[in-house]
């Protein structure tokens, strides 16, 4: 399993990466193990903001749908259009060529209640 120290991780398996005022946001390494083939991304809300903990998506694997749940309050800037054609990027490059979407952060002050690498390690 791969626990990149640059980013920060929830709880629900999200992990964001801060770019100045900007974040990319994706799913885990882990997640994306456990759902298994992905097969399909929808993000509905490109153009909104999004709460803290509020979905902001689902993935669909072949087995199961899952909600995409935000790390921290931010607009939805993009949505990573290569996932329509290859899904499969969050299943070999999650933290690369597989984030999901960018987003402008509204409050920084709530990534301090996120994960480092090291407690979202321990946490499974």
């Amino acid at each position: 399993m791969n626990f990149p120290d640059n980013i920060r991780y929830t709880s629900e398996h999200e992990w964001i990466r801060v770019e100045g005022d900007e974040a990319f946001v994706g799913i885990t390494d882990y997640a994306q193990s456990e759902l298994g083939e992905i097969v399909f991304i929808d993000v509905p809300t490109v153009g909104e903001t999004v709460g803290q903990g509020e979905v902001f998506g689902s993935v669909e694997a072949v087995k199961t749908v899952s909600d995409l749940n935000m790390p921290v309050t931010g607009e939805v800037l993009e949505l990573n259009e290569e996932l329509d054609a290859a899904p499969e990027l969050v299943n070999n490059d999650p933290y690369g060529k597989g984030w999901i979407i960018r987003i402008a952060v509204k409050d920084a002050a709530e990534l301090d209640s996120l994960m480092d690498a090291k407690a979202y390690e321990a946490s499974l």
